[in-house]
């Protein structure tokens, strides 16, 4: 299929009827509209999606180069052509400078001027290719530092592609160890799409409401004992990226006034300053508590509430996304591994049994274990034997005790329990508890010459048959 069989949408804006309307017909292929001038030609730019530009340079109200500044400086991607029927080298020097796609005088080659359209729309269309890749190789990036692919957190990912491109407020809700903040990571990178822009984190709970203040919003010098110089916030810190509010239903309720005036307001004022200050901010909130109770409780203002809560996203708890253990488990035993150099290999019953509990401080706890297992490993191999106590009461029948074609019972059941005692590190409480026989059981088994009387009178009678 060829450009012109597409659904291309051309722009053609000059004051002369008889220049629009030859293109127009000229062009029809394109879904073309017109302008007679350049206001009049960038409202129609912005309420249609506009592929291509032609425009005529001298105009009444806006000239050519005015409105070719305009468009570029919202959408660089969009070319431009322009024409002029007073051509000059300066003019198309200028032209070419300030990013128009080509420059023609009339009167110009309709064949050549239809060779430029198909040349930019060819290379716009490139660039837009181009640029769908790179977001979905650094979505791909983003998502690949959130472990899980369950359909739980294929949903949050959804909910992640949505969100991101706004600049709308995202309450995260979510109990304590959910990930939280590797969301608003992610929800920060993609809305950045490359951008180097600032993503400032602060914990609510973790200061003070006269020290939180001013780590939001600033001081002056000399605005309370020990402000020996001008602070900058993190709201000013974060102008134009993120600021993420972790806690945020720990906030007090005089603090609760001044965020609420900086969410409407668009600006803060320093601790000791009347000057208010403009912040272009997007906003990120995270909280275990539920705000909708904070605010019956009359702990949480309503308003402020609302004003956070634009979009908001649940995160799921790891106990109600269980296939996701295991990946998250082998993710972190091969990172912990390496950063303490060393080569750890984990027995299935671990994963078993990380995949029976219950989690209660969700990924945060894992996470921790995890790592306390490498740490504390001493041989290469983890075992189910390395989990701490709470994980005790699973069972861990994970590796196969191989027992050779046709041997008598009583040697596999020997083989069984020797077996098991080497797999439980010597263990014999352990092992029995495992079979499921008493201690005393499994020395006799072992001590004893033991022999399966019933089959023994069974093999007798049958030799007596004969």
């Amino acid at each position: 299929m060829t450009l012109k069989e597409t659904t291309y949408s051309i722009l053609i804006i000059d004051d002369e009827k008889n220049i629009r309307e030859g293109l127009k017909k000229a062009l029809s292929f394109y879904n073309i509209f017109t302008a007679e001038n350049g206001k009049d030609g960038y409202k129609i730019f912005l309420s249609e999606k506009i592929d291509l530009v032609i425009t005529d340079l001298r105009m009444p109200e806006t000239d050519g180069f005015e409105l070719l500044d305009k468009i570029l400086k919202e959408f660089p991607e969009t070319p431009v052509i322009m024409l002029t029927g007073h051509g000059t080298i300066e003019n198309a020097v200028d032209a070419m400078r300030r990013g128009a796609y080509d420059f023609l005088t009339k009167p110009f080659n309709l064949n050549k001027l239809e060779l430029i359209i198909e040349r930019a729309l060819n290379q716009k269309k490139l660039i837009n290719e181009n640029r769908k890749l790179s977001a979905q190789i650094a979505e791909q990036q983003v998502f690949s530092k959130i472990i899980g692919s369950s359909r739980e957190m294929k949903k949050i990912f959804e909910q992640i592609r949505l969100i991101a491109p706004a600049k709308s407020s995202v309450l995260l809700l979510g109990e304590s160890g959910t990930g939280k903040e590797l969301i608003c990571n992610a929800i920060h990178e993609l809305y950045c799409r490359g951008k180097n822009l600032p993503l400032i984190k602060i914990n609510i709970s973790a200061l003070s409401p006269t020290l939180l203040e001013s780590e939001l919003f600033g001081h002056e010098k000399g605005a309370f004992t020990g402000a020996s110089e001008e602070k900058i916030g993190r709201f000013e810190a974060a102008s134009q990226g993120t600021i993420f509010l972790d806690e945020i239903g720990e906030l007090a309720k005089d603090l609760q006034v001044k965020l609420l005036r900086v969410i409407q307001e668009k600006q803060i004022e320093r601790v000791g300053s009347s000057k208010t200050i403009p912040v272009d901010v997007r906003i990120i909130a995270a909280t275990n508590k539920n705000l909708e109770e904070e605010v019956k409780k009359g702990n949480f203002r309503e308003d402020l509430y609302y004003r956070l809560n634009v979009v908001t996203l649940t995160l799921p708890p790891l106990r109600e996304r269980k296939s996701d253990i295991e990946s998250i488990a082998r993710y972190y035993f091969e990172k912990f591994s390496e950063e303490n150099n060393k080569n750890i290999s984990v027995s299935s019953g671990v994963y078993n049994a990380l995949g029976n509990y219950e989690w209660p401080g969700n990924v945060r706890e894992l996470i921790n274990i995890v790592e306390r297992m490498v740490v504390m490993a001493a041989e290469e191999r983890i075992t189910p034997k390395e989990l701490p106590a709470q994980f005790r009461k699973f069972d861990f029948h994970e590796e196969f005790i191989r027992i050779p074609y046709a041997l008598p019972m009583k040697d596999a059941e020997i083989k069984i329990i020797e077996d098991t005692i080497k797999y439980c590190r010597g263990n014999k409480t352990e092992a029995a508890r495992i079979l499921q026989i008493g201690r005393k059981t499994l020395h006799r088994r072992l001590d004893e010459d033991y022999e399966d009387e019933t089959d023994e009178k069974a093999e007798k009678n049958g030799d007596g048959g004969n």
